[in-house]
């Protein structure tokens, strides 16, 4: 594709996630592994759009769109937006799809080239192609879609759990006084 480009071309690409990862950290020379070293080395790589699981035909697995530039504007040369749009699907038969809304989202990411959390990241291509990462453009790698997981204070969390079990104690005075009224014995199990 890159080849048929002119000097001022852009193309997106669709592939499987494979082709973002296949070679990273490998000690041979691994082929696809070169390619996008090559192409992070032109700065040609301007997004990597990480799509759902199941939208294709002829696969299950999620794949990737690599959009290709051949002349970056100045404001993104060096870098790569990354998108992990993986969960912006809505269940479909037999397929998932990407629903307009989830359009637009992935579109306005791209075009306003900045971080979103848990879904976009702008990184520098030396980052990219680092030793850390061996031009690996998976956007999962750089992106957290988990939520922040909250820590409480020991304390605080016993704390919580006297004051459960004394409301516990007090709604049990309260129906044993509203069974004994009917003529139950409450906790008499004969």
């Amino acid at each position: 594709v890159a080849a048929s480009l002119k000097e001022n071309g852009r193309a997106a690409v669709v592939l499987d996630t494979g082709a973002a990862t296949r070679g990273s950290g490998s000690q041979g020379d691994d082929k696809e592994n070169a390619i996008r070293r090559a192409f992070l080395e032109r700065d040609w790589i301007e997004a990597v759009i990480l799509l759902p699981d199941n939208l294709f035909y002829n696969t299950t697995a999620a794949g990737i769109i690599v959009v290709l530039n051949k002349a970056k504007p100045k404001d993104r040369k060096g870098q790569v937006i990354l998108i992990n749009a993986g969960g912006e699907f809505q269940k479909g038969r037999p397929k998932n799809f990407l629903p307009e809304a989830s359009i637009r989202k992935i579109a306005e990411a791209f075009h306003a080239g900045k971080d979103a959390e848990r879904f976009a990241k702008v990184v520098p291509v030396k980052e990219i192609a680092g030793e850390k990462h061996d031009g690996n453009l998976s956007p999962s790698r750089y992106i957290e879609t988990a939520a922040p997981v909250e820590h409480r204070d020991v304390q605080a969390i016993l704390n919580d759990l006297a004051s459960l079990d004394g409301e516990a104690k007090r709604l049990d005075g309260d129906l044993k006084g509203i069974f004994d009224g009917l003529g139950y014995k409450w906790g008499d199990s004969r």
